[in-house]
């Protein structure tokens, strides 16, 4: 797993914020679908370590000063109390589910939408939601059993920040409803078959109470190549329940039994 070089110093939000740092370049670079290209493990030689020397255009993997994962420092977090509130419009819509072998995904059937978010005026249409295992963002050095990433996109390539991430955290405890539905059509998904149409899935049900609550923002990367800069991070303070059993039927499907539980 990545981490970012200077976390403290890009400001991260509790809440209600829209401090921006001063990134000027617009964002449109997508995350690798195809695992082979790069590996979370680094006795491949094609580990985090060695994904900004893999392809040019993923210098920002080994250069970059603003890459994500971070670890939050909550005690640092800045409280806003004038909101910048995290708006979602988001609808039911047809989703297909890939296992991409580092992550299992939902992506919306390219002719669909699923809606969108807003972020102090500007929105971000909803594109695509994955979960990884353990969790990638750390609270105060802690990190969770499970997190998935809701991405969003802009429809203008010029906006500053083109991308825009909410993140949800998870932790041992009782099963998530939305995971539970889920499993059986992850399940179908193999090393022969690697997706799969979904039908329609309301991204709201991922959890009902997205939207006005507190989260910590900050301006990270795409967390795979090509470790894109400039995207606009919103995660979730409060942490959601998930069963061990389905942390670790996704680590499964993953090809991936061997973490420590969190």
């Amino acid at each position: 797993m990545k981490s970012q070089t200077k976390p403290a110093f890009i400001h991260v939000l509790l809440v209600f914020s829209a401090l921006f740092h001063s990134y000027s370049t617009s964002v449109s670079a997508q995350e690798v679908e195809d695992e082979n290209e790069f590996s979370y493990s680094e006795e491949s030689g094609k580990g985090p370590s060695q994904w900004g020397n893999i392809k040019k255009e993923w210098s920002d993997c080994k250069t970059g000063k603003m890459q994500s994962p971070i670890d939050i420092p909550s005690r640092k977090a800045k409280v806003i109390k004038n909101p910048g509130r995290l708006e979602m419009y988001y609808k039911p819509t047809e989703f297909i589910v890939k296992n991409r072998g580092h992550d299992i995904s939902l992506k919306i059937h390219w002719l669909k939408s699923a809606g969108s978010i807003k972020i102090n005026g500007t929105e971000y249409f909803l594109r695509q939601a994955h979960w990884h295992s353990p969790s990638e963002h750390a609270i105060d050095g802690k990190r969770y059993a499970l997190e998935v990433h809701l991405v969003h996109q802009a429809k203008d390539p010029k906006v500053k920040h083109n991308l825009a991430v909410v993140g949800l955290l998870y932790k041992y405890g009782e099963p998530d409803a939305f995971i539970s539905k889920l499993l059986g059509n992850i399940s179908a998904t193999n090393d022969e078959i690697h997706e799969k149409p979904l039908g329609f899935v309301d991204p709201t049900h991922i959890d009902i109470r997205m939207g006005g609550k507190a989260y910590y923002r900050y301006i990270g990367s795409l967390t795979v190549p090509p470790c894109t800069e400039g995207v606009i991070w919103s995660v979730q303070k409060q942490v959601k329940q998930v069963s061990k059993e389905q942390v670790h039927a996704i680590r499964v499907l993953v090809h991936d039994v061997s973490k420590d539980a969190y």
